[in-house]
């Protein structure tokens, strides 16, 4: 190891208050997605969750500010309400990636004497990473994230090689970047002035000639800017589950769920948690949201943990015209609890009448909400049976659900 380069699994941290500034305000065009890369799902989590939860983790860290695209920052605050995010602010980003740094320089709140600053996009950085460059920074005013060059480096000119570099000096920048808080915000009103655009927080403490030390950094702690990424920080994150619990129940379980109410006068009809115009609704106990409760049962057959009718029994009165979304609650809570988490549910609901397709919008944003998940791992259809069978003659409607449900890598790979 290079003179200088600190070892992360040596160090301890005693570090004062500092707030993680993470810059997502880019918009991932060479992602191909058509939103945010942030937004991205990695082992059924979008990539920002994955980021937030491990600066959470760590005790030093008081506070975290997402700077965010302006036109998503309900989409982000709605993220970290859902996923329970910890000590999070979320403001307006920009269109440079040091103009999202300022904005979020602007929130820290005071008492925190450092900024670490991170990328939205490396979701595989590790407490243990973190605390190793605010232990770092706390000695030497600035530490950041780094890996040691080890491939040839050749300097290209109209496409020829002009020279070879050498590799012996040559860092690959990481994140965090750890920096005292008035130290950054000196070095960016000097590059305010100066009309300097730099691509990370030591390019701007260069600057104002302050010094950043370098600390060990990750193989793993990678970027995700193209699609091909994803897959590598999957394999990463399914490698490291394999050995953590080598011989346990696999990462990823499916489930199966059916259900069927008859339809009756004076009930209403509720299906995904949203109440439907309808002359009739269904029976049942609860609310016999049979949408809902094929969910469940899915979840639960995933689980290895019987039916809803197991677990909510119809002559039990506490569950009596109960919502049906609070029952799919507990049921995803028995899934936490298991340590697994939606990837994604496709639910088909057969029904002659009414027309669903208009409500589905709705049930998608409910039912995605409770199962903590994005909107989009939530596909809903609707269809008939010709007129055949009991729900051809509107005797009553019937649903399937299918889920995939996955070991998640926060239980799996959580570190001290």
């Amino acid at each position: 190891m290079a003179s200088g380069v600190l070892n992360l699994e040596t160090q301890t941290l005693n570090t004062p208050r500092t707030a993680a500034i993470i810059p997502a305000g880019g918009i991932g065009k060479r992602m191909g997605t058509g939103s945010p890369k942030q937004f991205c799902l990695l082992a059924g989590i979008p990539l920002l969750v994955h980021t937030v939860r491990a600066f959470a983790q760590v005790d030093a860290i008081t506070a975290i500010i997402i700077a965010a695209p302006a036109v998503h920052l309900q989409q982000t605050r709605q993220l970290a309400d859902t996923y329970k995010l910890q000590k999070v602010t979320v403001v307006a980003g920009g269109k440079l990636r040091q103009d999202s740094v300022k904005a979020g320089l602007a929130h820290v709140p005071p008492g925190c004497e450092f900024v670490a600053v991170h990328d939205g996009a490396r979701p595989l950085i590790t407490p243990a990473l973190i605390r190793a460059c605010l232990a770092e920074a706390e000695k030497s005013g600035a530490a950041m994230a780094a890996v040691a060059v080890k491939d040839t480096i050749k300097e290209v000119k109209a496409g020829f090689i002009r020279r070879t570099i050498d590799r012996e000096t040559l860092w690959q920048a990481q994140t965090p970047q750890v920096v005292r808080t008035e130290t950054l915000k000196k070095a960016f009103a000097q590059a305010e002035k100066l009309s300097f655009i730099g691509t990370d927080e030591a390019s701007f403490l260069e600057l104002i000639n302050e010094p950043m030390a370098v600390v060990q950094g990750s193989e793993q702690n990678i970027k995700i800017t193209r699609p091909e990424d994803l897959i590598i920080a999957e394999a990463i994150l399914m490698q490291k589950a394999q050995n953590v619990l080598p011989g346990q129940a696999p990462a990823l379980r499916v489930g199966h769920g059916y259900d069927a109410h008859r339809l009756a006068a004076g009930r209403l009809l509720v299906l995904g948690g949203v109440v439907i115009p309808h002359p009739t609704g269904l029976l049942g106990h609860s609310d016999a949201d049979v949408l809902t409760h094929a969910l469940c049962d899915a979840i639960l057959g995933a689980l290895g943990a019987g039916d809803i009718g197991h677990h909510f029994p119809d002559h039990d009165p506490a569950y009596k015209d109960i919502d049906s979304l609070k029952l799919l609650a507990q049921v995803m809570a028995a899934a936490d609890r298991e340590g697994y988490a939606l990837v994604n549910a496709d639910i088909t609901v057969i029904a002659q009448e009414p027309k669903l397709a208009p409500h589905f919008p709705a049930m998608r944003e409910k039912l995605a909400t409770v199962c903590r998940t994005a909107e989009s791992a939530i596909n809903l259809k609707g269809t008939t049976t010709e007129k055949m069978g009991f729900t051809g003659r509107q005797e009553g409607i019937a649903a399937h659900a299918v889920v995939l449900l996955h070991q998640k890598v926060k239980d799996i790979l959580t570190e001290p």
